[in-house]
């Protein structure tokens, strides 16, 4: 369960702030976390970690390119939203969220008023070369795992909050030029991640 929330008169700047720090660090399939966003706070997987594929496999996605959402609630799960609460969604205190002007998706799940729980994730087209690039700098240099789910790349990585006893993270997946990034601090429901994946991609069980 995360951490109560610890709640100041300048916590919307706080929260703003985490989330440009997480943004600065560089977004499940049947894996599970223990603490909390899109997921959980500390992301444990549930088969051993496979390399990442990189540029000198160029085989292109046989797939094509899949249309990116619009509505941040759609993509969720019943359970998933449940887990979410009443966690409040797109705060204008936030900054800019929903479908942006390059068709980009931005959810942001968090109360203002709360120092340091809150969840963000983006949804955007990235190209194969770019994407898989970013992910093996994240492998090899910030020490995230990587894996191969739901025929796409998957990489995530959490740790200690530097000002609060909590969990901050972030989770990626890749698939047919859709990245999906997720940052979070103290908020990580289990389920999130693959819930987006399943809503783009589609189920293996449909």
């Amino acid at each position: 369960m995360p951490h109560p929330r610890a709640r100041r008169a300048a916590s919307a700047a706080s929260v703003l702030l985490a989330l440009a720090a997480l943004v600065a660090c560089a977004p499940e399939s049947g894996t599970g976390s223990t603490a909390s966003p899109g997921g959980a706070a500390t992301a444990t997987v549930a088969a051993t970690p496979t390399p990442i594929p990189t540029r000198a496999d160029p085989t292109p996605t046989a797939n094509a390119r899949p249309d990116i959402p619009k509505d941040c609630r759609a993509i969720l799960t019943d359970a998933v939203l449940d887990q979410l609460a009443d966690t409040p969604l797109n705060d204008p205190a936030f900054g800019s969220s929903g479908v942006q002007p390059d068709g980009s998706l931005i959810c942001i799940w968090g109360d203002p008023a709360a120092d340091t729980t809150a969840l963000g994730t983006t949804i955007t087209y990235v190209s194969r070369g770019p994407a898989l690039d970013m992910l093996n700098q994240l492998a090899d240099e910030e020490g995230f795992t990587c894996f191969t789910p739901d025929g796409g790349t998957r990489c995530e990585k959490t740790w200690q909050n530097e000002t609060y006893p909590v969990t901050d993270g972030r989770t990626l997946f890749w698939r047919d030029d859709v990245l999906i990034d997720t940052k979070f601090s103290n908020l990580a429901p289990s389920g999130y991640t693959s819930a987006i994946v399943a809503s783009i991609f589609g189920s293996d069980d449909e």
